[in-house]
């Protein structure tokens, strides 16, 4: 199938949450089944990739964008944590493969300048990820720059976290940012990670348009009532 127009973001749901759904937590035996029970409900599949050094885990990889690419015209944000010797190589194999959106780590400081211009050359939507303990404020010269902008609400590329007691106040300092912004185009903020029932409320009063929701989807004993409950809020 082929990907959406670059103007896609523009036509993200502004009434409500924009559902973001991270493959990570699903059924990875049988990745196809989840991603049909998800595929016509949410607006975005998230795909995290680690190297194992910038992030503990070791996560996915381009053939797999390229295979869900072939059944699904549901855009795809690829999460690069990866080192700055190997950002670049990245972004190629995963728009390569498919992406749409493809964000980089504002940590990724020796290279983040080329990533970005690769990623304009290559028409990908640009995204940029902030640590939980990276300050916010770093990401101010990139926004412009940028049609997402997701924080990290645990430490990277570790299941199962609570979320971190400065994250409302983080999204808060990231939306005023965003909205000092002299640009035309949409930034989405974004949260990921300690992402509960309970957490996602709070996480959009701060002012956090999306949450990757991982475990809270895949993991729900109803999926389909999770999915209207999200829709809802």
């Amino acid at each position: 199938m082929s990907r959406p127009a670059p103007i896609w973001i523009d036509h993200l749901p502004t009434g409500r949450l924009i559902v973001e759904a991270s493959l990570w937590s699903a059924d990875l035996l049988n990745l196809a089944g989840d991603l049909a029970r998800v595929r016509p409900h949410v607006d975005l599949l998230h795909i995290d990739v680690a190297d194992g050094h910038f992030a503990p885990a070791l996560l996915f990889f381009p053939d797999l964008v390229a295979a869900i690419r072939k059944i699904s015209g549901v855009p795809i944000h690829v999460h690069l944590m990866t080192t700055d010797d190997i950002l670049l190589q990245q972004i190629d194999q995963f728009a390569e493969a498919g992406s749409d959106l493809i964000s980089i780590h504002v940590e990724n400081e020796v290279v983040r300048d080329r990533a970005l211009d690769r990623l304009d050359a290559r028409r990908i939507s640009a995204g940029m990820v902030v640590k939980v303990n990276t300050p916010v404020a770093r990401v101010a010269p990139y926004l412009s720059r940028l049609r997402f902008l997701t924080l990290l609400g645990t430490e990277i590329g570790v299941k199962g976290q609570g979320l971190d007691k400065k994250a409302l106040d983080r999204l808060r300092e990231a939306k005023r940012l965003i909205t000092a912004t002299r640009t035309m185009q949409r930034i989405v903020l974004a949260a990921d990670g300690g992402i509960r029932e309970n957490t996602v409320p709070l996480l959009l009063s701060a002012g956090a348009e999306t949450v990757v929701a991982g475990s809270l989807l895949f993991g729900a004993p109803d999926l389909l009532a999770r999915l209207a409950w999200l829709h809802a809020l």
